[in-house]
């Protein structure tokens, strides 16, 4: 007799507890979830306890991708060379459709410099990702390309006007046979790969990709080529 006067006591209990007002939430066992402290834009009353600095606001977390990368402004022009539009894009809004292509052609330079350190570890990274099927030489001739027709040969005339910009959003997203390697590769390790194909190209820089100036420090001492591609040989192994 007694489980039931329990299940009975445990049922008023819970219809008691129903409200015909829709704006009750009713208990709140943990308020402090619901009504927590907001914090105004540009005011603070108290330094923060936790953030460094007292800010309220944090930094990025390690390793975020920054969205803006590049000039983003996309400039038009009809016929007779008046503007007639100007787009806002960023890297991760470029198409990957053969306008997206056309559109980075034109938008997107290598901010890498070209040096010997990245050269040594574009060409890590190409012979890691890339030489399977489009060869050592970039010439199409890899072991995949013995199966599977179609490879393209990066140092033919058909790619030999091929922007940094325009390589770029190929790695990033594939084209044709290619799969994408954005998920493999971070930007500036897709970039170090442009670098690389542009020297099997035998185009480092041409006359279309800008290219940042390397920074002088002579405070440290600059690690050479070798030493580069030997420090992402260890790190692949670990």
């Amino acid at each position: 007799m007694k489980p039931y006067i329990v299940l009975l006591c445990l049922s008023i209990w819970v219809l008691a507890a129903c409200q015909r007002d829709p704006n009750d939430p009713g208990t709140e066992f943990a308020p402090q979830m619901y009504l927590s402290k907001s914090y105004e834009p540009y005011t603070q009353t108290e330094a923060h306890k936790i953030n460094p600095l007292g800010l309220n606001m944090r930094e990025p977390a390690p390793n975020t991708v920054p969205r803006r990368r590049f000039d983003p402004v996309f400039e038009s022009k009809d016929s007779t060379g008046k503007m007639i539009r100007r787009v806002d894009v960023m890297a991760y809004d470029i198409p990957r459709d053969d306008a997206g292509r056309e559109l980075a052609d034109k938008i997107l330079f290598n901010p890498l410099p070209v040096n010997e350190v990245v050269l040594a570890e574009g060409k890590v990274l190409y012979e890691r990702f890339c030489t399977a099927c489009h060869g050592a030489e970039g010439k199409g001739d890899g072991k995949v390309a013995a199966k599977y027709k179609g490879v393209a040969n990066l140092t033919g005339a058909a790619y030999a006007n091929h922007s940094a910009g325009r390589i770029f959003h190929v790695i990033t997203n594939g084209k044709g046979l290619m799969w994408p390697h954005g998920a493999q590769l971070n930007p500036d390790e897709r970039w170090k790969v442009v670098h690389y194909v542009h020297k099997l190209m035998g185009k480092l820089p041409s006359s279309e990709d800008k290219v940042a100036p390397t920074p002088a420090d002579t405070s440290k001492k600059t690690e050479t080529g070798a030493q580069a591609a030997k420090k992402i040989s260890k790190g692949n192994q670990s």
